[in-house]
């Protein structure tokens, strides 16, 4: 029995020795992720997610960043999580030629650490209007932009002055759009370093102080484990739907495909990838601020598009459609930020492309619905066959393989050439002969 025992030990004590050397491992180590993009609801929760991660299993938390700014919900959110951090922050503004602007500004502003390469620079946050254009005129206007920028002001300055860095700079970036490069930054105390790679930004904060719940702690930045860490396949996928611009394609792309489908039944395919492509837009557009409005004027277009092939309206309601169209794809995005909006050379050449595509098939549907027709019982007017009998006091006739019953008002002879002029009921036909000048037309 004591033998067994010690048998179970010697191989559980490997595996516990190993598990507490991972854990001090990844205790002693460093977070590192990268986000380049707007700062969106996918950005929010990645962030925010190594950001407890680190609290829980890591020593601190590293974020390669390069934004041109995004949602102010987001924004806020991943500041509340680095703010509320035991672990210690650093944000890097990487590579050169990288920008953390408006709302990556502010999520700098809360680090701890804010380490920028050369060439890059910081800054512009000024608060944009919410909605499909400009704001109207008017003194209610003027009040409720004061009271937005008074907002975002006081923010950052909170922010500034709690991790005690220029509360001036900090109001000036949000009221006049100020941005600094990485060496002004760093000479006014913006930036802590100005290093072009974050290992070795990591080993030129070794020491550094930086305050948690009133007192001061010691960084450590030598020696870290390096944890790389990645978005998992979900994020991945909804950062690229999230694109405003991907967006935007495949809710049209869904559109045209139920256009088709409705317009053609029973063609399927074109149905099945509408579906799908609408899907993946409504999976997308869930992370964007997406205007109803918008919404119902690009539905309007397509209604308008479809009415069309019912209504003669000789083009008026097509017209109508791309106008629709167009409007509602600039009022898609209810956001003035142009890293959260579509792009209007994107939205020109969709719009047109997609309202050509629809006035095709509007063309084909309309001249299928005037055209001649060539199956069925009414696709017999027009044919021709030879009599089979007397037609005087009716008859047959013979066509294509196929013995009828015919009549005329005229006496027809048999073996003469006749010509269908109705279908009448009881799969009757009316006939007329043709005479030999038709024929030698036909011939010639």
């Amino acid at each position: 029995m004591r033998q067994l025992c010690r048998v179970c030990i010697l191989l559980v004590l490997p595996v516990v020795i190993g598990a507490q050397a991972g854990a001090a491992d990844m205790a002693s180590g460093i977070r590192v992720l990268r986000w380049q993009g707007a700062i969106n609801p996918v950005a929010e929760a990645f962030i925010v997610r190594q950001i407890l991660k680190a609290n829980e299993q890591s020593r601190a938390l590293l974020i390669l960043l390069d934004t041109p700014g995004g949602l102010d919900s987001s924004m806020r959110g991943i500041i509340q999580a680095e703010l509320a951090s035991q672990s210690p922050i650093i944000v890097h503004v990487h590579p050169s030629g990288a920008r953390a602007a408006s709302a990556g500004a502010l999520i700098a502003l809360a680090a701890d650490f804010v380490v920028m390469a050369p060439g890059t620079n910081i800054g512009a946050a000024h608060p944009v209007a919410i909605g499909p254009g400009p704001a109207p005129e008017g003194r209610q206007s003027d009040v409720m932009t004061t009271k937005v920028v008074n907002d975002a002001v006081a923010y950052a300055r909170s922010i500034a002055e709690q991790r005690g860095r220029d509360r001036e700079w900090a109001e000036k970036i949000v009221r006049e759009s100020l941005s600094t490069p990485a060496s002004r930054a760093h000479e006014i105390g913006i930036a802590d370093l100005v290093e072009n790679d974050w290992r070795r930004a990591l080993e030129r904060l070794d020491g550094r102080v930086y305050r948690r719940n009133g007192e001061e702690r010691v960084f450590h930045g030598r020696g870290l484990q390096v944890v790389r860490v990645d978005m998992n396949t979900r994020e991945k996928i909804l950062n690229v739907l999230s694109n405003p611009n991907v967006a935007y394609l495949l809710l049209m792309l869904g559109f045209l495909g139920i256009f088709f489908e409705i317009s053609q039944p029973g063609v399927i395919l074109p149905g099945a990838i509408g579906s799908i492509a609408l899907l993946l837009a409504f999976f997308g557009l869930q992370t964007l601020p997406v205007s109803g409005v918008g919404v119902l004027l690009i539905l309007l277009g397509l209604v308008l598009f479809l009415l069309e092939i019912k209504v003669p309206s000789y083009g008026m309601l097509s017209v109508g459609g791309i106008v629709s169209l167009g409007l509602g794809s600039l009022m898609l995005i209810d956001s003035a930020d142009p890293a959260v909006r579509v792009d209007p050379v994107v939205v020109v050449a969709t719009v047109a492309l997609f309202s050509g595509l629809i006035l095709l098939v509007v063309r084909s549907v309309l001249r299928a619905q005037k055209g001649r027709v060539v199956s069925g019982v009414e696709g017999m007017v027009g044919e021709r066959g030879v009599v089979r009998g007397d037609l005087t006091a009716g008859g047959r006739v013979f066509i294509h393989g196929e013995y009828w019953d015919a009549e005329a008002d005229e006496p027809v002879e048999d073996g003469s050439p006749v010509e269908v002029v109705q279908v009448l009921p009881g799969f009757r036909l009316r006939v007329r002969p043709v005479r030999s000048t038709e024929q030698s037309e036909e011939r010639s």
